[in-house]
């Protein structure tokens, strides 16, 4: 059975833990974090070690940190001719230190503690320097998810990038309506078939394919009569831009 060792706790490090604990080819060893108390309920005191220099080798070591914590993080594992893996979306692999070999393990999901996932679903992102580390990667990989890709580096932050756009700015439209909605007294929850509706669409159309509305249909008047009922002028300035661009893709 072959080891793995993760630093962090965040949310990515939280799925990876519960998912990995429950593996069959895959022993977790140790988690390094700041603080155990911190972290009790989800991963058992024997796991847990507060200091980087107390893991002890293993085959994969996964680390799960800030983007700009990995290098420093890195530097600080003792032992050496392991594979060492982050899960970032955007930081190149060769940040990590040179005592150990490299790679990245990217999810490309949106995690949060407070909500469980189905990880089979999960893309996962794979980069290594050597084929070896590839297979080691991807037997690690495909026992926690049916979606393995080999990306590059490259393809990796054009990903991201995307992410932000299909996830984050969406959520943040989200919030956006949700606001609107409380201001005029109107139940938020209204809008959750819409939602609901408009994700779904896209898995048999293309976005562009799916797009409605009074952008796409060139209505002024209604287009008008939005900007008119916005008292918030950053939503105004939001609304207008993506209005644009819908007309100009």
């Amino acid at each position: 059975m072959k080891t793995i060792n993760i630093i962090g706790s965040g949310n990515v490090a939280y799925h990876l833990i519960k998912k990995i604990q429950h593996s069959t080819h895959f022993k977790l060893m140790n988690v390094a974090v700041r603080s155990k108390e911190k972290n009790q309920e989800f991963i058992t005191n024997d796991l847990m070690v507060t200091s980087i220099a107390a893991l002890q080798p293993v085959d994969i070591t996964i680390i799960s940190v800030s983007d700009d914590a990995i290098e420093h993080v890195s530097e600080q594992i003792t032992y050496t001719n392991s594979l060492v893996v982050h899960t970032s979306g955007t930081t190149n692999m060769q940040v990590l230190s040179n005592k150990n070999k490299k790679g990245v393990f990217y999810p490309l999901q949106t995690f949060s503690k407070q909500k469980q996932i189905d990880f089979t679903k999960v893309p996962l992102c794979l980069e290594t320097e050597s084929k070896d580390d590839m297979l080691l990667l991807k037997e690690l990989a495909n026992e926690l998810s049916n979606n393995v890709y080999e990306i590059s580096s490259e393809q990796r932050k054009s990903l991201h990038v995307s992410a932000v756009f299909v996830s984050n700015f969406v959520n943040h439209m989200y919030t956006i309506g949700n606001a609107i909605c409380d201001e005029n007294k109107v139940p938020f929850e209204i809008l959750h078939p819409l939602i609901e509706e408009t994700a779904q669409k896209i898995q048999y159309l293309s976005p562009k394919e799916a797009q409605t509305g009074p952008a796409i249909r060139r209505d002024e008047k209604t287009i008008k009569a939005h900007e008119a009922a916005l008292t918030n002028e950053t939503f105004k300035k939001i609304y207008q831009l993506i209005t644009e661009s819908i007309k100009n893709v």
